[in-house]
Formats: structure tokens, sequence, C-alpha cells
């Protein structure tokens, strides 16, 4: 089978992610040039959702780039791209919203969250090493296939695939946070509600086709040890 399977499920991820990210992006585009009603900034929405959690040692700030926005457990802060940071949009709301939400999950303890954070720095490591590996250990390196070192090189993969599907439950518990709060405060109308849910809804489904793609990666990779165990 070679890489040509490895090719084959990449290909098919590639083609089915870029259709989810065009998608999203078109979401987001159309949403934000519909105004939010409260006159509110993705800024305000963010520091007053913290606000309303009890949350005060985490910042607000801006940072370049379009569809950057993100929360950094380190430093306590949460970072909005400019047409976030700035806009006045439903977009911005619900992104705003978003990060903040994981700025609760912070606060809280949320133990996916935690899970997530506590191995990042092994998948750092996993992410960077288990290609190199499993290539050695078919063979494509060293010139002789490996059962072994295939074996290390899918476990190391296993890592990076297990940190995938941890940020679903991580995702998704972060824009029902954000929605739920959008409601219960009254920071936007049903229409506006509704458009919200639809943007993260979108963009959760980018997570989701990764984390699909990472197994069904894995799982080809296993079938390829399997295969090569019964030849030995």
């Amino acid at each position: 089978m070679g890489l040509m399977g490895y090719y084959l499920i990449a290909g098919i991820m590639f083609v089915i992610g870029l259709i989810v990210s065009n998608r999203l992006k078109s979401k987001f585009k159309e949403y934000s040039e519909i105004g939010l009603s409260n006159g509110l900034s993705g800024r305000e929405i963010a520091e007053k959702m913290l606000s309303d959690n009890g949350i005060y040692d985490v910042r607000v700030i801006s940072v370049e780039g379009h569809l950057s926005d993100h929360y950094n457990p380190q430093d306590k802060t949460v970072n909005l791209s400019s047409d976030v940071f700035l806009g006045r949009s439903v977009s911005a709301a619900a992104v705003a919203a978003h990060e903040c939400g994981h700025a609760v999950q912070h606060a809280r303890a949320y133990s996916m969250l935690q899970f997530r954070s506590a191995i990042v720095p092994l998948v750092n490591i996993s992410s960077q090493l288990s290609q190199w590996v499993i290539l050695a250990g078919l063979g494509f390196l060293v010139g002789s296939a490996n059962p072994t070192v295939l074996l290390v090189g899918i476990v190391l993969f296993a890592i990076t695939t297990l940190f995938t599907i941890i940020t679903l439950p991580v995702e998704y518990d972060a824009s029902n946070r954000a929605l739920k709060w959008l409601e219960s405060n009254h920071m936007t109308t049903a229409a506006e509600y509704d458009k919200a849910a639809d943007a993260l809804k979108w963009a959760a489904r980018t997570y989701v086709v990764a984390a699909i793609s990472s197994v069904a990666t894995l799982l080809y990779y296993i079938l390829l040890f399997v295969n090569s165990r019964d030849r030995n």
C-alpha cells in the first residue's frame, strides 16, 4: 500500500477541510456585515462577559491576522483579531464571546481544558517527530521497514490524534457557554442569536474535520503496522 493510501486519505480530507473552511469564511463575512443591535464592539462584549462571570484578571487585547482569535491561558489574555476587537457585528460578538468561553473554562477549571493544556508539551514533541519516525518504520528513510519503529511512530501520532479529539468538547463547550451568555444577558436579538450560533457551528466543524482526518490517518497507519507484522 505504501504512501498511496495516506495520500488518498489526506487528499479527501483536504478537500473536505477546504469546503468547510471556505464556508466558515463566507459565514463570518456575511455576519460581519450585520450590525449588532446593542452597538457593542467585540472588545466590549468580551469585557462584559468576563465581568459577568466574575473574571477580572484576564485582559482583552487586539492581535494581527484574520480569524486569529484565541484565548491564552499562560498570560490570561483574550486575543481578538482587529476585525473582532473593533467590530460591532454579529460575527464579532460570536467570536469574542466564544474566546471568553475558554477564559470561563479556565477560571472554572473545566476538566477537558485542563487535560488538553497538560498534554500540549507532549503534543509539540510528537507532532514534530511522528511523521519522520513513521517514514523510517516504513523503510522510506533507512531502506528497510521496521515494524517496531513504525509502532513507535504510531504511538507518537496517536498522541496528536488524542489532542484533536479532546479539542472537540473544549470548543463546543466554549461555544455553548458563549451562546448561553449572549441569550441570557440579552446581548442579541433572536435573529442575531441564530446567526451567531450558525457562525460558531461552522467554526466547530473545522475541528471536527481535523479530528476525523487524524483518526482516519491513525487507523491507516495501524493497518500498515498489522500488515507488516503479518508479512514477518
